[in-house]
């Protein structure tokens, strides 16, 4: 604990808060430390730049938190609040206080986490009607989702290609732990050979209008069986992480299903998905978008490796799962033969 940011430490007073929470429980990802309160939860972005991402200025987290709020309130409207300061005050910190912002938080409502959907898939607890409810709302949303010439460029061939090539450039440092040389070298070869193989279906997307402002992270973790389904914590840091085909975010979710040993529902929901978008081309590009979003979880996971927040045996947990992801996206070139 000691270990923690000053300011971090301070929110685990429920003090600090203005309803005074009877407890506070924190976790934290690569980018952010989360503060569970009960009814409320609060997120703070690290001050780090990953790259991908760069949070490394006050401004700029103020602005990415108020992205954060609006772009989330598109599928999960009644869950994210609003951005607020931490101040301090009289030496101390508080959040929502009166005095000079050093830093700003997403105030959220607490989602029940029993009824996430991770949690009910390692209960068995996920029907085929609830998967058709994500593909049915899914598909409204991508119909309604925006976009224009900027966005349909993320199509193209060239930014297809760019965006796979970076997956593996930037899991070179993990080759060896988290992945092994040959797994690497025949992932690689599949991808690229596919974009080269297809460029005329992949290029054609932008003409169907496929290409979209996305959610961008739609995994199992981010979805929620409340009265409404609530679709939350979708990428706000990059805009090209949500610009892109439909097909690639619908693979997302069907490639965490197959993770969870739930093939069946993974079928259930592209199905259900191409039967209410009519996206009939949809299933040509599946297993090449499932193989992208399982590299992408694999290498998410590595990435947590280098951060000094996280404990040795947080450590050894996220490479084990790092290692399935990466198992799983070879096995969808199998399934392509």
């Amino acid at each position: 604990m000691s270990q923690l940011p000053e300011m971090v430490q301070a929110l685990l007073d429920p003090r600090v808060y203005p309803d005074v929470p009877p407890g506070v429980e924190m976790v934290q990802t690569q980018m952010s430390f989360v503060f569970l309160t009960g009814d409320y939860v609060y997120k703070v972005k690290k001050p780090v730049n990953l790259g991908y991402l760069d949070y490394t200025t006050l401004d700029k987290r103020r602005f990415f938190c108020q992205r954060e709020l609006e772009l989330n309130q598109r599928l999960c409207p009644d869950t994210y609040l609003a951005v607020v300061p931490i101040t301090r005050e009289k030496g101390g910190f508080m959040i929502d206080g009166k005095g000079k912002a050093i830093e700003y938080a997403v105030k959220m409502r607490h989602l029940p986490r029993e009824m996430m959907m991770d949690v009910l898939l390692a209960a068995n607890r996920v029907s085929v009607e609830m998967v058709v409810r994500v593909a049915q709302k899914l598909a409204a949303f991508h119909r309604q989702a925006e976009t224009n010439e900027t966005i349909s460029s993320f199509g193209e061939i060239d930014t297809v290609s760019l965006n796979t090539e970076e997956n593996f450039d930037q899991t070179v440092k993990y080759i060896g732990k988290t992945i092994s040389q040959p797994k690497y070298r025949r992932i690689k070869a599949y991808a690229m050979d596919f974009i080269d193989d297809n460029a005329a279906l992949v290029r054609g997307r932008i003409a169907g209008g496929r290409i979209r402002d996305c959610h961008g992270d739609l995994h199992a973790a981010h979805i929620c069986f409340t009265d409404e389904i609530c679709i939350y914590d979708c990428i706000e840091f990059n805009d090209r992480f949500r610009y892109g085909d439909v097909a690639s975010e619908v693979a997302f979710l069907a490639m965490d299903l197959d993770h969870y040993g739930r093939a069946d529902l993974s079928r259930s929901f592209v199905d259900a998905y191409v039967t209410f978008s009519q996206d009939r081309e949809l299933p040509r590009l599946l297993n090449f978008y499932k193989c992208y979003r399982a590299y992408i979880r694999g290498k998410v996971e590595s990435f947590k490796l280098d951060d000094p927040h996280i404990m040795a045996e947080e450590k050894a947990r996220i490479m084990t799962v790092a290692r399935r992801y990466f198992e799983l996206a070879e096995s969808y070139i199998k399934e392509s033969k």
